[in-house]
C-alpha cells in the first residue's frame, strides 16, 4: 500500500513532460458540471459551457463544440495562416522559415513551436532550427533533448502543450484530421494552440473543414496555396525488364517479404546495391538507409521501400516505381486511395536535388491507368476531423457509473458520445490496441466516403479475418482490465505504442503491464537480459530484432510517463541503439556485389567504431573485440 501511495502521489506531481498535456487538456470544462464533483476544479470557462447548456449541467458524452475545451486559445484572436498543397511545394519550408523569423524578433521572450507527424520530421526540425542558430528542443513521445537557452522546441503532434503561450506555431500534415486513430490529436493542436500566428501545412483537401471548425473560434483564416516547385512526368510505359533500373530509382511495394525479394532481384543483376526503408525498421536505421541512398559517393544508389517515404524522409529520388497499386491495410487488400499514391509519387524529383524532374511508373502495365487518373485527380475533400476524450472525461464517467474497468467504460461513452457533422470519434480499435499510426496505413490522408463503403464491402467478404482483427485490437485492453490497476494506468496501457499485430511487442507490453500491478516497479531485466543480442543471420532473426527493439521503445516510452516505476530508461535506451546497429549490420551484410557475390562483411565495423571493446564483450559474444 505505501509502494502505492508513493506512485500516486508522484503521478499528481508528473510535469506536462511526463504525461502529456492531451490526456487531460479538456477536463476543467466538465468537472465544474458534475453533481459531488464541482469542488474539484473552479474553472474561469464556466460561463462558455453554460451558454451551450442552459441547464446548468452538463453532458460528459456532448462533444458538439470540442473548440471551447481551450479556453486560453479561445482568449486569443489568432492569426491562422493555411499553407496547402502537393508534395515538394514549398509549403513546409515557408511556415518553418516564419518560425525562424519569430525568434529574431522585437520578442526578446518569443516562444514557438512545430508540431509534426513523426518522430523523425520533429528530428529534422530541430536540427534545422538549432542549424540556423535557433535553439530548439526536441520533445517526442521517446526522446526528450534540452538545448541552453532554447524557447523553441520541435515536438511530435501528440506532446504539443496547450498551456503555454506561443507567438509562433506550426502544425506539419494537418490532413492527419481525418486520421481515423490519430486524427483527434491533430484536431487538439489546431483548436487548442495558443498562439498569436498559427501555420497550418498540408494538402488543399482539407481547406473547406478547418475553415468551418475555425469559423466559431473568431480565428482569422489565410489561405496560401502553393503549386509544385519541380515536374512530376507520370511515364506512359512501365519499367520493363529490371535491368532498366537505374540509380535513383525508388521501387516501392507493401510488404517486408516483397521489400527484401526486390532488392535480391535487383542486387542480383550485378548493376546496383539497395537501401531498404519500411515502417518496421527502427527510425535511426530508415535515416541511416536514406541518408546511404543520398549519398553521391555510396554503392546504394537505388531505394526499395514501403510508402514509409510517404513523409518524415529527405530523399534524392528521380524515379517512383510502383511494384503494385494495391496493399493490405491490416483487415484487407484494397487499391491505394488517390491521396495514398499522389503522396507517394510525389518523392521523386525533390526540388534542389540532382533529379530536377520526377518521373513516376509501374511494374505492371495493367496498373498504369490508375495511376495516371489518381496523378490528374483533386485529392478527395476530408469532411470530417476526429476527437477523443481524454483521460479525465473518462475518469468522471466511470464514476458515474461506479467502476474502474476501462472497456465497458470507453464504448459506453463513444455509444452515448455526442458529435457535430464536421467530427468522428477516433477509432476505438485503433486506439485500444497501439495508440499511435503504423507507419505506411494511416499517414496520409483519409478515404472518401465512396471509397469508405467499398471498404465496408470488402469486410463483408472476409469476416472471419475481420473477426481476428478485432479480437486481437481488444485483447490488450482486457487483460489490462484484469489487473489491479486504476483507471489512469488501464488508460495509458491501453494507448501506448505498441504494434498489436506483433506477438513479441504485445507480449512486452502485458508483462510490462503485469510486473507493475505486482510490484510498482519494472526493471527492464526482467523481461530482456542484455548480452543476447546479435546481428542477425535470416529474415526471420531480422524481424524478431525488429520486434526487441519495438519492446525497448516501449519501455523508453513507459519510463517518460511513470518515471519512478520504469527507471532503466538508460539502460533500454543504449540497447535500443545496439538493436539499430545490428540491423544496419545485417542490412550491410546482405548487399549484392557487382559480380554476382555476396557481401558479408567480415566484422562488425560499425559496432567497432561507436562501441569500445569492453562494451562489445559484455554484450556480443560473437564479435571478436581484439580484432580491427
Amino acid at each position: 500500500m505505501a509502494v502505492a501511495a508513493a506512485l500516486l502521489r508522484r503521478r499528481a506531481l508528473y510535469s506536462a513532460l511526463a504525461s502529456p498535456s492531451w490526456l487531460h487538456d479538456t477536463s476543467s470544462c466538465y468537472i465544474c458540471s458534475i453533481s459531488g464533483t464541482h469542488s474539484l476544479v473552479n474553472h474561469p470557462n464556466l460561463r462558455l459551457q453554460r451558454g451551450y447548456h442552459n441547464s446548468g449541467k452538463f453532458d460528459l458524452t456532448d462533444l458538439t463544440h470540442p473548440h471551447i475545451w481551450y479556453p486560453n486559445a479561445r482568449e486569443k484572436k489568432r492569426n491562422v495562416f493555411l499553407h496547402v498543397g502537393p508534395t515538394n511545394s514549398g509549403k513546409t519550408h515557408n511556415a518553418l522559415k516564419r518560425l525562424e523569423a519569430s525568434s529574431s524578433e522585437l520578442l526578446m521572450n518569443s516562444v514557438g513551436v512545430y508540431c509534426g507527424p513523426l518522430r523523425l520530421l520533429a528530428r529534422e526540425v530541430a536540427q534545422r532550427l538549432n542549424k540556423a542558430n535557433v535553439p530548439c528542443n526536441l520533445i517526442t513521445g521517446q526522446e526528450r533533448e534540452e538545448i541552453e537557452g532554447a524557447k523553441h522546441s520541435s515536438v511530435t503532434v501528440e506532446m504539443a502543450d496547450m498551456t503555454t503561450e506561443y507567438q509562433c506555431a506550426v502544425i506539419d500534415e494537418i490532413q492527419m484530421v481525418g486520421c481515423r486513430s490519430r486524427g483527434f490529436s491533430f484536431t487538439r493542436a489546431l483548436l487548442g494552440l495558443c498562439s498569436d500566428e498559427l501555420h497550418v501545412c498540408g494538402d488543399p483537401a482539407v481547406v473547406p473543414l478547418i475553415q468551418r471548425i475555425l469559423e466559431p473560434t473568431g480565428d482569422v483564416v489565410t489561405v496560401q496555396y502553393y503549386e509544385r516547385l519541380s515536374p512530376l512526368v507520370p511515364l506512359k510505359t512501365t519499367l520493363g525488364s529490371f535491368s532498366n533500373i537505374k540509380a535513383g530509382d525508388c521501387v516501392v511495394t507493401f510488404s517486408r517479404r516483397s521489400i527484401y525479394m526486390l532488392k535480391r532481384r535487383i542486387e542480383m543483376g550485378g548493376k546496383h546495391l539497395c537501401s531498404v526503408v519500411y515502417g518496421s525498421l527502427p527510425p535511426e536505421t530508415r535515416t541511416k538507409q536514406a541518408t546511404m541512398f543520398n549519398d553521391q559517393d555510396s554503392n546504394l544508389n537505388v531505394l526499395v521501400a514501403s510508402d514509409a517515404i510517404g513523409m518524415g524522409l529527405n530523399l534524392n529520388i528521380s524515379r517512383i516505381i510502383f511494384s503494385t497499386l494495391e496493399k493490405f491495410d491490416g483487415i484487407c487488400n484494397r487499391e491505394l486511395t488517390v491521396a495514398e499514391i499522389k503522396q507517394i509519387a510525389g518523392r521523386a524529383g525533390r526540388y534542389g536535388s540532382k533529379f530536377p524532374v520526377g518521373e513516376v511508373t509501374c511494374l505492371n502495365s495493367d496498373h498504369l491507368p490508375l495511376l495516371h487518373s489518381a496523378l490528374k485527380s483533386p485529392s478527395p475533400i476530408i469532411e470530417r476531423a476526429g476527437l477523443f476524450p481524454t483521460f479525465d472525461v473518462l475518469s468522471l464517467y466511470s464514476r458515474l457509473h461506479g467502476t474502474d474497468f476501462f472497456q465497458p467504460i470507453l464504448e459506453r461513452f463513444l455509444d452515448k458520445a455526442k458529435l457535430s457533422p464536421d467530427y468522428f470519434i477516433a477509432d476505438c480499435e485503433d486506439m485500444l490496441c497501439c495508440g499511435q499510426a503504423k507507419l505506411g496505413s494511416t499517414l496520409v490522408q483519409p478515404r472518401s466516403n465512396a471509397e469508405l463503403v467499398q471498404e465496408e464491402a470488402m469486410r463483408n467478404k472476409k469476416p472471419s479475418q475481420l473477426a481476428c482483427m478485432q479480437y486481437r485490437n481488444k485483447k490488450v485492453a482486457a487483460i489490462v482490465d484484469e489487473l489491479p490497476l486504476g483507471l489512469y494506468d488501464k488508460y495509458l496501457f491501453c494507448l501506448s505504442p505498441v504494434d498489436i499485430r506483433d506477438d513479441i511487442s504485445t507480449k512486452g507490453l502485458i508483462q510490462f503491464a503485469e510486473n507493475y500491478a505486482k510490484k510498482g516497479i519494472v526493471r527492464l531485466k526482467e523481461i530482456f537480459t542484455p548480452g543476447t543480442l546479435q546481428v542477425p543471420k535470416s529474415h526471420n532473426q531480422l524481424k524478431e530484432l525488429e520486434s526487441i527493439h519495438k519492446v525497448l521503445e516501449l519501455y523508453v516510452w513507459l519510463s517518460f510517463r511513470l518515471e519512478d516505476s520504469y527507471p532503466d530508461r538508460e539502460l533500454a535506451a543504449s540497447q535500443k541503439s545496439i538493436c539499430s546497429m545490428l540491423i544496419e549490420e545485417y542490412l550491410e551484410r546482405s548487399g549484392w556485389q557487382q559480380n554476382g557475390r555476396k557481401d558479408f562483411l567480415q566484422k562488425p565495423k560499425r559496432l567497432h567504431q561507436e562501441y569500445d571493446a569492453s562494451q562489445l564483450r559484455k554484450y556480443f559474444q560473437e564479435i571478436d573485440v581484439r580484432s580491427k
